[in-house]
Formats: C-alpha cells, sequence, structure tokens
C-alpha cells in the first residue's frame, strides 16, 4: 500500500475527482477526513469507503472560510493525531470573459477555487511543520496552463493555484514538506456533465492526441503518486493529466 499509515484531508470529496482521490487513498491505506459543503454527498464517500474497510470521517465546510478551514483541519488531527497529506479539490467553475463577469461572480470564484487552496494549506502546513513533514497536493487545470475562452474568473484562479504551488515549494521544501499540482483537461466529473453537451464532447475529444476525456480515476491516480513516497524527489511540479492537450 502506497500511503499506509498516512493520514490524509481531502477537499471537495464529495463527487468527481475528489471522491475518486478519496477512495483511491483510502483503498491503498490512508485514513481520511473529507471537507466538503455538501454534508450528504460527503457522508456518501465517507459510507463507500468504510464499506470497503476503510476509514474516514466526513467534515462540513466551506473551504473559502477561514473558521471552517481551521476546524475541519483540527478536526482531523484531534481524530487521528496527524495530518500527512493535504489535497486540495475543491472548486467551482464560472463562464464568462472578463467584461462579462459580475464582481461577485468573480470574488466567489477566486474564494473558493484559490483563497481555498491557501486557507487549507495555511492551517494544515503548522501541522506538519511539527511533524517534520507532509506532502500537498493542489488541483489545478489547464486553464491555468494555457487561455480557454470565456472563463476569466476560473482561469485566474487555476493560475493562481500553479503560482503558488511552486512558491509554496519553495519556501517549505527545507522542512520536508513536498507541495505538487496537477492540472486534470476536462474531466467526466458531474459538475463538468451539467454542461456538457453530446456535441461539445466530441469536439473536445477531437482537440485531445490521445481521443478521449479524462475520468476522475485518472486524477486520483497521479494525485497518489504525488503523496506518496515514490515522489519523495518531487516537489514544484507542475504535471498536465490531459490527454496530451498542452504538448500541441
Amino acid at each position: 500500500m502506497r500511503v499506509v499509515n498516512n493520514v490524509a484531508l481531502v477537499t471537495g470529496a464529495a463527487s468527481g475527482i475528489g471522491r475518486a482521490t478519496a477512495l483511491l487513498f483510502a483503498a491503498e491505506g490512508a485514513r481520511e477526513a473529507i471537507l466538503d459543503w455538501n454534508c450528504e454527498a460527503g457522508g456518501e464517500t465517507a459510507r463507500l469507503i468504510g464499506e470497503r474497510g476503510g476509514e474516514a470521517v466526513a467534515l462540513v465546510g466551506d473551504v473559502s472560510k477561514e473558521e471552517d478551514v481551521a476546524a475541519a483541519v483540527r478536526a482531523t488531527v484531534d481524530r487521528f493525531g496527524r495530518l500527512d497529506i493535504l489535497v486540495n479539490d475543491a472548486a467551482i467553475e464560472f463562464w464568462g470573459k472578463a467584461a462579462d463577469t459580475k464582481v461577485e461572480d468573480w470574488d466567489r470564484v477566486l474564494a473558493v477555487d484559490l483563497r481555498g487552496v491557501f486557507l487549507c494549506c495555511k492551517h494544515a502546513i503548522p501541522r506538519m511543520l511539527e511533524q517534520g513533514s507532509g506532502a500537498i497536493v493542489n488541483i489545478a487545470s489547464v486553464n491555468g496552463l494555457v487561455g480557454i475562452p470565456a472563463h476569466a474568473a476560473y482561469n485566474a484562479a487555476k493560475g493562481g493555484i500553479i503560482a503558488l504551488t511552486r512558491q509554496m515549494a519553495v519556501d517549505y521544501g527545507p522542512d520536508n514538506i513536498r507541495v505538487n499540482c496537477i492540472c486534470p483537461t476536462t474531466t467526466e466529473t458531474p459538475m463538468v456533465e451539467a454542461v456538457l453537451t453530446e456535441d461539445l464532447r466530441r469536439y473536445l475529444i477531437q482537440q485531445h492526441p490521445l481521443r478521449r476525456l479524462a475520468q476522475p480515476e485518472d486524477v486520483a491516480y497521479a494525485a497518489l503518486y504525488l503523496a506518496s513516497d515514490e515522489a519523495s524527489c518531487l516537489t514544484g511540479v507542475i504535471l498536465p493529466v490531459d490527454g496530451g492537450w498542452t504538448a500541441q
């Protein structure tokens, strides 16, 4: 097992990439805390982990609110005694060009997608410093690497995650805390399925050299590798899981 005896906190684990990551980490030996605003769906993820022989606790909170994040980190350590891995997956998406985006929509996307990553790291890192080790995996997007039309706020947030990942890797590498980032392409999650028409799906598939979209498990396996000791010499890495999109 690749993360046995590790304690992980996974945000956005009620569905999609976050759920796939939580299930995979549990199968590989991690004990987990799941943080999501959706109480029912987060509880379902924890239940699935329990049914498969793992151990998980579902926590309810909004990653854009510092008090919720601080409480979640505290609850994780109180329950499991430590915090070894943080996976920042919680995110919302918003379509709109810059001139068409309302300030309140911009602020909400940046609050969840970028501020949320900052807050989770801010409160998890002190625990990792106490232990002398830790691994953080941030989920950004190819939107942070290339210009995707009509996603001004989302692109800005994901680009910010990439820059923050590199900055924290430099700051905390000497403390044996690794910080890496995954940039998935369009991934077939419930959030994406809600807006993905068949015509759009066919178009997007043709844009990928591998001629397919990503599955949540594709991203989860990348996160598992980056969180495991197998990646002990990797920090500040920006890893596209994109079917070749950014290679073109």
